[in-house]
């Protein structure tokens, strides 16, 4: 019989925070990014709708489409990521719907949250657990997950927008605005 050995290549957390973030409060005035991809259109039709009711409520909205992630383009993405970060009290990430998007979700609204940003990552119910999980791994156990029914890129557009709709209240309260 051989011997074999296993690698585990997964690493240990030094520490992780419970800790949400700070609560937005108030809408009214507030600057909010909105990070979209390029892989979900059911996606920007989510991002559309949240930002036509957060600029009802009062907030100035600016939605950014993540491209890239490797070579020059990470390093630009990276990049506009930061800059927006920067210029947001708020921010709102999607879509985790698959595996690397749901990495990169999760993965950019903890580079939010690191900087003191109002911050939540958006997942489908199918990639929830996998988000928190590597949320988890990040040190941000804590960090806010809104949750979308899955699937959602094969529904109609007017029943996203609907689904958007719906969800919007429990998205500001999920951010800690006084509704």
């Amino acid at each position: 019989m051989a011997l074999v050995t296993i690698l585990d290549p997964s690493s240990l957390v030094g520490s992780t925070t419970d800790d949400p973030g700070p609560d937005v409060q108030w809408l009214s005035g507030r600057k909010v990014g909105i990070r979209v991809d390029i892989l979900w259109r059911s996606w920007d039709w989510v991002a559309e709708e949240w930002a036509r009711l957060l600029e009802a409520d009062g907030a100035q909205v600016t939605t950014w489409r993540a491209q890239g992630r490797t070579g020059e383009a990470g390093d630009k993405t990276l990049a506009e990521l930061s800059s927006l970060v920067e210029e947001v009290e708020v921010m709102i990430v999607g879509l985790g719907n698959c595996g690397s998007c749901t990495s990169w979700t999760i993965h950019d609204a903890v580079f939010a949250a690191e900087r003191g940003r109002s911050t939540v990552a958006v997942t489908t119910r199918h990639f929830e657990r996998l988000g928190r999980g590597i949320a988890a791994q990040k040190g941000r156990r804590g960090l806010r997950i809104h949750v979308l029914p899955y699937p959602l890129d094969t529904r109609p557009e007017a029943e996203v927008r609907q689904i958007a709709r719906q969800h919007y209240p429990a998205l500001l309260k999920r951010l800690g605005v006084d509704v």
